[in-house]
């Protein structure tokens, strides 16, 4: 499965779980880049614990929730960014300023955008959460 829809199911399976105020999520497949991006959120303090449940075919992620998305949804295409324009991108998807975070693929890894621009790295935007 491609990357972006692994993403886009990731993000869907997290918000529709939030909507209904479920305790944890389980998401279907697994991928490396969904566990990066889902470290992101862990760091950020949008999701608890998450664990890789590996039953030989695909993995499946499951992850418990604190009830602190409001909305997060991958962007596609994933645009380049460099790293001046990235507060652009955040006025473009963010709510307000210092509100949500972007998610960024660069050289140095997946990291929020905050980080990003502090090391000045530019990379691709995988998606927002808020």
């Amino acid at each position: 499965m491609p990357a972006i829809k692994v993403l886009a199911n990731l993000f869907a399976s997290l918000q529709n779980s939030e909507m209904r105020h479920k305790k944890e999520c389980i998401v279907i497949p697994a991928s490396s880049l969904a566990g990066e991006v889902l470290t992101v959120l862990q760091k950020r303090r949008y999701i608890g614990e998450f664990e890789l449940i590996r039953d030989g075919v695909g993995g499946k992620l499951k992850i418990q929730l604190l009830g602190r998305i409001n909305r997060c949804a991958v962007i596609s295409p994933r645009f380049p960014v460099k790293k001046r324009a990235l507060v652009a991108w955040e006025h473009r998807f963010l709510p307000a300023v210092g509100v949500g975070i972007l998610i960024v693929s660069t050289p140095a890894g997946v990291m929020e955008h905050t980080e990003a621009q502090e090391k000045g790295l530019g990379g691709r935007l995988l998606g927002y959460v808020y």
